[in-house]
């Protein structure tokens, strides 16, 4: 099994080189408009963004920045795939205006407007990044009628275009099988509410440093796994640091990356061929909590009824049975900026115990 990931640095509007109808799955986080960091950039893309913030128009500049993500929004409808799921990772802003505090909800603007385009809305995730920073209060301190509420929670808004995504063949019935996820982290994946904090990027350029605010590995490696099956071609509009990328190599899934910022290449790239032996780490992580799990359940409630036929081990669903996780082997460079990945063979891993699986076996 082999897998491609290519990054394109050019502007998320311009993804006309992508075909109608070819990608599974879109998985993302655009700049946030009204969030400081990000005006600079927002008014290089449209000069009437920097015209109404040296206004003080924020109502202004907060829908010519949207009016920016819309173009790529109308994109995404284009080349999602019949069935596609899009999930857009984003956070709301707040900023004085006049000696008014107020909040932009980025999220229901772009809600409202993917609904505009065709994708139907579904149940979205709040994702709680809690911070324990004893200055995160806003406002009057202890004195009532005019504290804010902290701001410590982003949206994870989940769409699809069109009906339901059919698996017809035998082929494509198997690879569901071989893609689905073990019956606990159903219960917590489709949660409604995910706790689990940020991530601070580990960049040597200052600036660059400064316009990224990549989601932590987890989050688009649930997305990928919840939402596509192997061999999927993932599409990240908004790349970054390669985050969602990295998540795919792990996943077995094919990714495509736009990112409009080239001094995010070098970074991008050292970041994935040193951090290439950690790709396994969250599989491994999945197989040592899942055994966990049977140990738990055993203990209290019995043996479980069915075996993965795969690994070995019990599993509660007979959905899980033939359930299977890819290893990374290897990342190599095709071309500049595009990566084949190769993974270990099927009788190596089985050839495992799983409860002895470890990095010193993979690397």
């Amino acid at each position: 099994m082999e897998t491609t990931h290519s990054i394109i640095f050019e502007d998320a509007r311009k993804i006309s080189a992508l075909d109608d109808q070819s990608i599974d799955l879109v998985v993302t986080s655009p700049p946030y408009p009204m969030i400081e960091m990000w005006d600079e950039q927002f008014s290089e893309l449209n000069p009437e963004t920097g015209v109404q913030l040296e206004k003080g128009n924020y109502t202004g500049a907060f829908a010519t920045m949207h009016a920016i993500l819309d173009e790529t929004w109308s994109e995404l409808y284009r080349v999602m795939k019949e069935g596609a799921f899009a999930c857009i990772n984003i956070g709301d802003a707040v900023r004085t205006v006049n000696n008014r505090f107020k909040l932009f909800a980025n999220h229901s603007r772009i809600q409202t407007r993917l609904c505009e385009l065709g994708f139907d809305p579904m149940p979205l995730i709040i994702w709680r990044k809690q911070t324990n920073a004893p200055n995160k209060f806003m406002g009057s301190g202890m004195l009532p009628a005019g504290a804010y509420v902290t701001l410590e929670h982003e949206y994870i808004l989940i769409f699809r275009k069109g009906s339901r995504r059919q698996f017809s063949t035998v082929e494509e019935k198997h690879n569901r099988m071989l893609s689905s996820f073990f019956w606990e982290e159903r219960n917590c994946w489709f949660s409604d509410l995910w706790d689990f904090k940020g991530t601070r990027q580990e960049m040597n350029n200052r600036q660059l440093r400064g316009r990224s605010a990549a989601f932590p590995f987890i989050l688009p490696f649930r997305l990928i796994n919840m939402y596509s099956v192997f061999g999927d071609t993932i599409l990240d509009p908004f790349l970054g640091t390669g985050t969602s990328a990295m998540a795919a190599m792990a996943s077995g899934r094919n990714s495509i990356g736009y990112e409009i910022d080239s001094g995010f290449s070098e970074p991008t790239k050292k970041r994935i061929f040193e951090n290439q032996h950690l790709l396994n780490n969250y599989n491994l992580e999945r197989i040592n909590s899942h055994l966990d799990f049977v140990r738990n359940y055993s203990s209290e409630k019995g043996v479980l009824k069915y075996t993965n036929s795969y690994f070995g081990f019990p599993v509660m669903t007979r959905q899980e049975k033939e359930l299977k996780l890819t290893f990374v082997k290897a990342v190599e460079k095709k071309v500049d900026n595009c990566f084949r990945v190769s993974y270990f063979a099927d009788q190596y891993i089985q050839s495992i115990d799983p409860g002895q699986l470890d990095l010193e076996k993979l690397v």
